[in-house]
């Protein structure tokens, strides 16, 4: 797993990923990824405009890597970054408000743009965040584990204001890539060492099968 430092600017880098955040205006995107860059959150966050990206670096199995999230505006006038803001990405969070039903009833819409314009082997995970307004939920847990389930997402519910497993989130995103690249990269030096040119090494990302999902302890964790 991934470390929970924040890493030094002097430090080498092995990996970088790109991250994109997606998802309805409002559902808590950009405190997400304040938590996750800059362990910050402000109750008076402004709406996200065009597009904004922070870093941070991580080390995973003694290797370090820069995880760089994309976060953009939700609302409809902005969609026009799709194609740009999708290039590129290794991994991407659909988020959604667990206390308004709708930002849940739009998340299929959002996978189908995704799927549309990334990778189609991006690594996808869902997120459900504010629990810390649990005796406002509208989306029952059980709802979004099964549609994860069904399209092969990863799955946590989060609370950026309380800090609560959006470390996590990152972490399962990051590693999985970080687990396939590596692999890819083994498989590339088999094949060049049987004389085989290696294929698309470190260039094409695998995702998981259908139905692979965050452990059910970790999915609907309540803050």
């Amino acid at each position: 797993m991934a470390s929970s430092g924040y890493g030094d600017a002097s430090q080498k880098i092995d990996y970088v990923f790109k991250v994109v955040l997606i998802g309805d205006s409002a559902v808590g995107k950009s405190q997400i990824l304040a938590r996750f860059a800059r362990n910050e959150f402000s109750l008076d966050s402004k709406a996200t405009i065009g597009v904004e990206f922070q870093t941070r670096t991580l080390v995973i199995q003694h290797k370090s890597v820069k995880a760089q999230i994309w976060d953009t505006a939700g609302q409809e006038r902005y969609r026009a970054v799709t194609s740009a803001y999708y290039r590129g990405a290794v991994g991407a969070m659909l988020v959604y408000d667990i206390t308004k039903r709708q930002t849940f009833d739009h998340i299929p819409r959002w996978l189908e743009e995704l799927r549309a314009h990334a990778d189609r082997n991006i690594v996808i995970i869902l997120i459900g965040n504010k629990t810390d307004l649990e005796d406002q939920r509208a989306v029952p847990t059980e709802d979004a584990k099964e549609f994860a389930q069904k399209e092969g997402l990863f799955f946590l519910e989060t609370s950026a204001l309380e800090a609560t497993n959006v470390g996590d989130a990152f972490s399962t995103v990051l590693t999985e890539i970080f687990n396939i690249v590596n692999k890819k990269n083994l498989a590339a030096d088999e094949n060049q060492s049987n004389g085989n040119p290696a294929s698309l090494a470190g260039k094409k990302i695998l995702v998981p099968g259908p139905g692979q999902v965050i452990p059910e302890k970790k999915a609907c964790c309540r803050s």
